[in-house]
């Protein structure tokens, strides 16, 4: 098994102990023995091997955590307890950033920069942010009659099955952790198996700052026919909150019809970005840049249909691709790379075949297109793809590639754009480029999108809510919003008439 060999890495010992799976406050073997490989996608190096979680071991994570929120600690637990340990919680990932950016990068393949000043930044303010909310669940009081006192009380749902995706690792757990535990809840979280390095160090410093036993178990291993599907199949917890593909989140709604347990999804996206032609297009091609190829285009509100006003398409083309053709690709680790490889071969071979679609279609190809030859063959490695002419019938228009792929789409007038914005199944996001503030109010109104960025693109804050509309699924994660994912609301009647 290849080890990492790098000067500085701060994680090079880490990597060589066995990953086991975080079940009641201990590091366990599968109950089957089993382990797999996780790789960097980099160089397709093995970074160790973890341990394969099943349905056998999911059973005894929930038995853990429902016994920590019925009877446990946690259950008894001070609400301003439960902030000092999220508080502490994200000092110590601060303080670990370097680290936790090296396994996210080592793991995922994204650019070191991104990982440490993007991802494991925001992890950090999203745990501050919910350590804040755990003293500020309120119920309410209602003035119904003189006969009765009425108030509500805002609880904890129970048990909560979390499983997150490889793009994000780190920062979809803060996410989802997050809130679940400010509020209340116990949880069984369940990295993808193709980036767990981070749920596990994050799993090892949840315990080391005092988390109760059973409170934040880790369960890495597959989906299907696995430790996903247990999750979302288990008659004892009592919601599962998901992201990741629309298909696997259709899958896991008809799973929690067993014991009707609540279901919040986060899925895919073909986010519309669309300049005009008064817009500041330095600012709007370094928009479309970033709002398709960070994170290699491995971005569910990625701007993957990218609309430009026919009086500029040309200009802006040539700013673009000029660009573009200067973006260094390369190994994560060097502090120079701007884009990374893919995640794994399978993504490689998913974007490749869209590249052949899109060539099947007519729509020109501008750049990319192409694998990379020489040191970077042996990595997960697509060139940044550019396709211009795109009808938004197409395929690649259509259908979510997940990678470093933009669909040029020229259009005349705002209603057109604003018809075509909304002609496809996906509805997680979009951005507006212009000068016009009235008519980009307008077009905010009329996308139909959980978030809308004008100006600007993939800009995010814990206090703001993220989710979809259509396609992309349901429930807002996030901000204040939340919370109500994560409670539940009970009315309280008392007879105060003689």
């Amino acid at each position: 098994m290849a080890v990492v060999q790098q000067q500085g890495l701060l994680c090079s010992e880490w990597l060589k102990k066995p990953k086991k799976l975080l079940i009641d406050g201990n590091w366990v073997d599968a109950e089957s023995g089993k382990t797999f490989e996780t790789y960097n996608p980099a160089t397709d190096e093995v970074l160790t091997k973890v341990a394969e979680g099943s349905k056998a071991d999911v059973d005894k994570a929930v038995r853990a955590a429902r016994k920590a929120f019925e009877s446990g600690p946690w259950s008894k637990m001070a609400t301003h307890e439960r902030a000092r340990l999220l508080y502490r919680l994200a000092d110590e990932i601060e303080k670990r950033a370097d680290e936790f950016a090296q396994i996210e990068t080592l793991d995922n393949g994204k650019p070191i920069k991104e990982s440490r000043w993007v991802d494991v930044v925001q992890v950090v303010e999203t745990f501050r942010y919910y350590a804040g909310w755990c003293t500020k669940l309120e119920g309410e009081t209602t003035n119904v009659n003189s006969n009765f006192f009425t108030y509500t009380l805002r609880e904890p749902i129970g048990v909560i099955g979390q499983i997150i995706p490889w793009n994000f690792p780190l920062l979809m757990a803060a996410w989802k952790l997050g809130p679940a535990l400010a509020c209340g809840n116990t949880v069984i979280l369940k990295p993808a198996e193709q980036t767990p390095l981070t749920a596990i160090r994050l799993g090892e410093l949840i315990m080391e700052v005092g988390f109760p036993a059973g409170v934040v178990n880790i369960i890495t291993g597959f989906g299907a026919n696995s430790a996903g599907e247990a999750i979302s199949n288990h008659m004892d917890i009592d919601k599962v909150a998901f992201t990741g593909e629309d298909k696997t989140g259709k899958e896991i709604v008809k799973a929690s019809t067993g014991n009707l347990k609540r279901v919040s999804l986060e899925l895919g996206g073909k986010a519309p970005n669309i300049v005009f032609a008064d817009a500041d297009l330095d600012a709007a091609v370094k928009g479309a840049i970033t709002g398709i190829f960070f994170n290699q285009g491995q971005v569910c509100c990625a701007g993957s249909r990218l609309f430009i006003e026919n009086s500029v398409h040309d200009e802006f083309m040539t700013k673009l691709t000029e660009r573009v053709g200067k973006m260094r690709q390369g190994n994560g680790m060097d502090e120079k790379t701007q884009i990374g490889p893919q995640i794994s071969k399978e993504q490689v071979e998913r974007i490749m075949h869209y590249v052949g679609e899109g060539k099947k279609d007519g729509a020109k190809l501008v750049c990319g297109g192409e694998r990379p030859q020489g040191e970077l063959a042996k990595g997960y490695f697509v060139q940044p793809t550019i396709f211009d002419g795109v009808n938004n019938d197409m395929k690649i228009a259509q259908e979510e590639i997940f990678g470093p792929v933009l669909s040029v789409i020229p259009f005349n007038t705002m209603e057109e754009v604003a018809e075509q914005a909304n002609k496809i199944q996906f509805g997680l996001s979009g951005a507006v480029w212009t000068r016009d503030l009235k008519r980009a109010h307008k077009l905010a109104s009329h996308i139909k999108a959980g978030t809308i960025w004008i100006n600007c693109f993939n800009v995010f804050d814990p206090q703001m809510p993220f989710g979809g509309y259509k396609m992309s699924g349901y429930g807002r994660e996030l901000g204040k919003h939340s919370i109500e994912l994560y409670t539940n609301i009970k009315s309280v009647w008392v007879n105060l008439a003689d």
